[in-house]
Order: C-alpha cells, then sequence, then structure tokens
C-alpha cells in the first residue's frame, strides 16, 4: 500500500509500513548516466573512488574499489566494466548519478561498447604525464558516434613530471574544445573533483523517454549468481517497472516475474519501482544461460505486442581463436557450464564444440585478444575451479576452393586437402601507434617485420607521432604488443580496428612427435616464415617435454615434406652395473634385452604433452 505525490519536481513515493520503506524517486531531469573512458593506466579507477568518496556512496578503505576481482587488483587494470549509482547535492537539489567505470584495454573495448550504449555522457580522462594515447582516441570515436556528451579531464595534475598545458593543446586538437571546458584533477588528491560533479550535472544532459509508455528496458550487463540464478542489468529508456511485476524478455520469448528490482550501489539495493531513465537490476530466478543476451529488451507481458525492442549492440566478432580442453576429459559438461556462466558477465567471449585426436572434447573459444584470452582461463581456473588445456591461439582465414566456394576456417585442423584450395585469405587490420620520435625507427623495423605497410605518419604535437600501418591480423595476436612496449619502454600506445581479407601465401604447419602429428600445436603461417618458425618450435618443445624411457623424435612438417626435427634423448638405466668381470657378450646381451625393451615401449608408448608446451609458440623470439 502507498501513494505518490509531487513535491520539488520530484516524485515522491510513500509506503505505509516500516521506515526504511520511504523511498524517494528522482525526476528524470535530475538523472545522469555518464562513463568514464581512458586509456589503460589512466587513472580512470582512482579517479572513480574519489567521486564515490565525495559523493558519501562509500568510505573507500582501499585502492580501486571498484575493481573488485582478485585479478584486477593483482594486474592493476580494469577488466570488467562496473556500474555504481551515487547521489550528488547541490544547492539544496539531489542528483542521481549513475557511473560505470569501463576498461581501457584494446582488449576489452566490448566492454566499453556496452556501457557507452546505457549513457548520455562520458568522462574522457587523460594522464597528464603521457598524453592522449591510441585507445583515448579509439573510445572518443566510439563515444561520439553514440552522441555522448565529452568532458574532457586531465588526471594526474599532482605528478612532477606533469604536462598539462601540453596535453590540452592535445584535447582541443582532437575534440575542438575550448581550453576552459578542460577540467584538471588528480585521483590521488581529490583535485577537481568538485568540478567533474558540476560538469556531469551542468553539460551531460538528462535520460530522454516517456514515463507513460509501454515499459522498455535495455540489457546492458548480466551476472551468475549460484543463489538467485541469472540478475541482469538494464537500462529503462521507456515507461517503469515494479517488484513482482509479470515481464517478457522480447528477442528470446522467454517470461519471467520481477521477484526484485533494484538499483546498483556497492551492493545490490532493492527498490519497490524504478522509472525512465534508472539504471538497475532484475532478478527472476533465470537458470539458463541462453535465456538472457545483452542488448535484449524487458518490457511487459501485458504490452509485448505494443512495445518493439531496442536496438541492442553490435554481434561480437572475436579475433583470436584458441581450443580450450579440460584436463580431465569427465569435466567436459562442468567446461560448458562454466563457459555459458562466464558468458553471461563476458558477453564478448564465444563458443562452439570441437574435438581433438590429442586431447579429446572441448571447445573452440573466440577471443577479442591475447589478454583476453589469458584473462578467461585465469578466471576459469579462479571463479569455477576448472584445470583447463589452451590451444596455440589462431585468427580466422577465408579458404576459397578451386570453385570459388569460401569456408571461414578457424582452426588448423579444418584446413581442407592443398590441392583442393584456390587461394587463403587472411584478416588485415588498420594498426594506430602513437609514440615519441625517438622510438619511430624500432617501432617501423617491427612492424615491417611483421608484413606490415606504412600507410601514413602524423605529427601530434611536440615530439608525438602517429604512425599508421596495415598489418595481418595474425603477426600481431601473439607477442607483438609485448615486443612493442619492450623496444619503445612503455612509451608507445596500440590500437587496432578490422580492415577487410586479402589473398596471402600461407601454409599449415604441423608437429608430429614420433611420427604422430599433434593437431593441437597446429598452426597457420606464412611460407616466408615457415621453416624458421617449425625450428623455433621444435627447439622449444625440446625445452619442455619430458623424457621418457624412449626417444621422442619432434618433427615440423609442412605436407609430407619436414622441415625441422629435434630428438629428446631417452632415460636410459645403466643394466651393466651389476657386471663386474666376466666376458664382454654378457654385457651385450644385457644391451640388446634393454633395446628390444625400449624399441617395445616406443610402440605402446603415449607421449604427454604439458600446458606449457601448448603455449611456447607465445614465447617465442
Amino acid at each position: 500500500m502507498g501513494f505518490f505525490y509531487v513535491y520539488d519536481d520530484k516524485i515522491v513515493l510513500i509506503f505505509l509500513g516500516e521506515p526504511q520503506d520511504f523511498i524517494t524517486f528522482a525526476a528524470m531531469k535530475h538523472i545522469r548516466n555518464f562513463c568514464i573512458i581512458a586509456h589503460i593506466d589512466h587513472g580512470k579507477s582512482t579517479l572513480a573512488d574519489r567521486l564515490l568518496e565525495r559523493t558519501n556512496t562509500i568510505q573507500v578503505t582501499e585502492g580501486q574499489m571498484l575493481d573488485d576481482m582478485d585479478l584486477e587488483r593483482e594486474r592493476g587494470i580494469t577488466i570488467k566494466s562496473h556500474a555504481i549509482q551515487m547521489e550528488y547535492e547541490r544547492d539544496g537539489q539531489k542528483y542521481i548519478l549513475n557511473l560505470i567505470d569501463t576498461p581501457g584495454h584494446v582488449d576489452f573495448s566490448y566492454e566499453v561498447s556496452r556501457s557507452i550504449a546505457a549513457c548520455e555522457g562520458a568522462l574522457l580522462v587523460v594522464d597528464a604525464t603521457q598524453g592522449v594515447q591510441a585507445q583515448t582516441i579509439s573510445n572518443l570515436y566510439m563515444a561520439i558516434d553514440h552522441d555522448l556528451e565529452i568532458i574532457p579531464v586531465v588526471n594526474k595534475c599532482d605528478m612532477p613530471n606533469a604536462m598539462p598545458e601540453e596535453v590540452e593543446d592535445e584535447i582541443i586538437d582532437l575534440l575542438g574544445c575550448k581550453r576552459e571546458e578542460i577540467i584538471r584533477a588528480s585521483g590521488k588528491t581529490g583535485e577537481g573533483v568538485e568540478d567533474i560533479l558540476n560538469a556531469v550535472v551542468d553539460r551531460i544532459p538528462c535520460p530522454v523517454g516517456d514515463e507513460n509508455a509501454p515499459l522498455q528496458a535495455l540489457i546492458f550487463d548480466s551476472v551468475f549468481n549460484s543463489f538467485r540464478g541469472i540478475i541482469a542489468y538494464f537500462k529503462i529508456v521507456n515507461g517503469s517497472i515494479k517488484s513482482g511485476d509479470d515481464v517478457v524478455f522480447i528477442n528470446t520469448g522467454k517470461e519471467y516475474k520481477a521477484d526484485e528490482i533494484g538499483v546498483l550501489k556497492m551492493d545490490m539495493v532493492p527498490r519497490r519501482e524504478l522509472h525512465c531513465g534508472d539504471v538497475g537490476y532484475i532478478v527472476s530466478g533465470i537458470k539458463t544461460a541462453t535465456e538472457v543476451k545483452v542488448g535484449d529488451t524487458i518490457t511487459h507481458v501485458s504490452t509485448l505486442g505494443r512495445t518493439t525492442a531496442i536496438a541492442g549492440f553490435e554481434e561480437v566478432k572475436p579475433m583470436v581463436f584458441a581450443g580450450v580442453y579440460p584436463i580431465e576429459t569427465e569435466d567436459y559438461e562442468n567446461l560448458r557450464a562454466s563457459l555459458e556462466k562466464l558468458q553471461l558477465n563476458d558477453a564478448s567471449l564465444t563458443f562452439q564444440p570441437e574435438s581433438s585426436v590429442a586431447l579429446g572434447f572441448g571447445f573452440r573459444c573466440g577471443f577479442l585478444g591475447l589478454l583476453h584470452m589469458e584473462i578467461v582461463q585465469e578466471r576459469l581456473d579462479r571463479e569455477f575451479n576448472m584445470d583447463v588445456i589452451t590451444t596455440v591461439p589462431n585468427v580466422s582465414y577465408q579458404v576459397y576452393d578451386k570453385q570459388g566456394e569460401m569456408k571461414e576456417v578457424h582452426n588448423p585442423a579444418g584446413m581442407p586437402d592443398p590441392t583442393l584450395i584456390d587461394h587463403i585469405e587472411e584478416p588485415y587490420i588498420h594498426a594506430s601507434v602513437i609514440t615519441t620520435t625517438n622510438y619511430i625507427g624500432p617501432i617501423m623495423t617491427l612492424c615491417l617485420g611483421k608484413r606490415g605497410e606504412l600507410i601514413k605518419q602524423d605529427f601530434i604535437s611536440g615530439n608525438r607521432v602517429e604512425i599508421q600501418f596495415a598489418m595481418p591480423l595474425g603477426e600481431i595476436v601473439i607477442d607483438f604488443y609485448d615486443k612493442l612496449k619492450s623496444i619503445s619502454k612503455g612509451y608507445a600506445s596500440f590500437d587496432y580496428h578490422q580492415d577487410g581479407f586479402r589473398p596471402s601465401k600461407l601454409v599449415k604447419l604441423d608437429i608430429l612427435l614420433n611420427g604422430e602429428p599433434v593437431d593441437a600445436l597446429s598452426t597457420l603461417t606464412h611460407v616466408d616464415n615457415s621453416v624458421d618458425f617449425g625450428r623455433r618450435m621444435c627447439e622449444k618443445l625440446k625445452e619442455l617435454l619430458p623424457r621418457q624411457q624412449f626417444d621422442i623424435a619432434i618433427q615440423a612438417a609442412i605436407g609430407a615434406k619436414i622441415i625441422a626435427r629435434e630428438t629428446v634423448k631417452q632415460v636410459r638405466k645403466d643394466v651393466t652395473a651389476k657386471c663386474y668381470g666376466g666376458d664382454i657378450s654378457r654385457k651385450r646381451k644385457l644391451l640388446e634385452k634393454q633395446k628390444r625393451g625400449k624399441k617395445r615401449m616406443k610402440q605402446i608408448g603415449n607421449v604427454q604433452v604439458p600446458q606449457k608446451a601448448f603455449l611456447a609458440v607465445l614465447k617465442l623470439d
């Protein structure tokens, strides 16, 4: 039981019950939805902590409160976007600020795109010691495409090596804004936090929607809770929703009861009702992961026929593919369930079943990059206690047969017979590297060595330069980023987007152990690199494979041609140790017996390939 009344532009809902049932909903014009976007390590999460402190949302007891995942704190990066509601009071008026802190690494750009779709504005944070970098530009263009209001912030202004004037010049060139619109701040000291909050209120528009229209709520994220099922995060575009309402997810057609709805603070805070413009969550006892899709629309069952789905998100396009297999065969179904639950929280992960002669049944997973693949593997281990083997990563290729038909290949094992192939096309990217002039030479050498083609070179300001290349995606997914950071001493930033497919001379490189191909170690590589790559692969495997009671021949082959070989020598017992004398024929007899046993053992013996051998290719120099 309860009633509404309007007071001072607020919709106030009073429940006749306990004191905690008194809830105030801000009118839509007092709601601001915004996200923080920046390049990696520019201080987004630290700045978010200061905003939370200033609005008394939480008491910050340790750094990066929103980065609550162990992996995020260990690595010092944001992996998941985090939504949280703040209440800010100015001139006696309360404002509801819904903040989404987003990742900065290129591998998690899909997280950023989903966050941007749920906002009307964005804080563009730039490090005063590093200036505008590649991912800054990429995230900015993404926000501009969604017509977001951009508030530029120069962070870390308290640092001794800060260059706020030079960085402001770069931002003005990039945005075309006025210098006075740029806010100087420090996530460490709290400088500029009040200015940021005022700018959010004054410059970011309030949500636009119709309170009286049928419910339309856009799902932008979801998480799995082992006790409550799947919890979906949404933004209400039109209408309102109450606890206990019968709702339907339009794209899947599944109907549920809204058992609990609420807003997102550090914990989920239940509410009786959410209105147009609000960002919140819904608990409805969903147990099946496939019934919740990011980008779906929630509406009431009673208005299903009169409500259309909101244009959701673009389907994610994986860049890197790798096989993920359980170490124990009986864990296959557990791995499937774990991947489904992880996909709820990471919509950029894709997977489909596949099998391997060496590893049994598993899944071919698609990732946005090598760091994304590494994080997924870590999360499977930590959150779901799944021990998995990950195969050598590769990209997707388009294979054309002699009849002109195209087949998309994600796995070297799926390559047709070479005699049937007319040509192969590999994906190319448009890469952008921003660095200082000191490192142009080494970066040029690295990119051209990866079959890159120089497109153009632009000087940004001072001694900073942007170099653009066209490069094969397959050349950058393994070790390119690490090498780039190494040769530039961390001063180069990198971003890329797909740029179609081009014909290329690619061959399938097989690794054989004692004559048997290990399909999980097969890879596609350019013909010019194949011999050198095969030789280094054999040398690395020789170091990693444990010695057996028989010789292990490691071979790299292209078709029927062996291009490299190494041998892991057998472990031998000194069977003649007990012979202290006597005729030599006695020793020969023992050695011949051992030789026959070794030969028989080699015929029936199996070579166990350790996990680190599958990732050996990542460490090749």
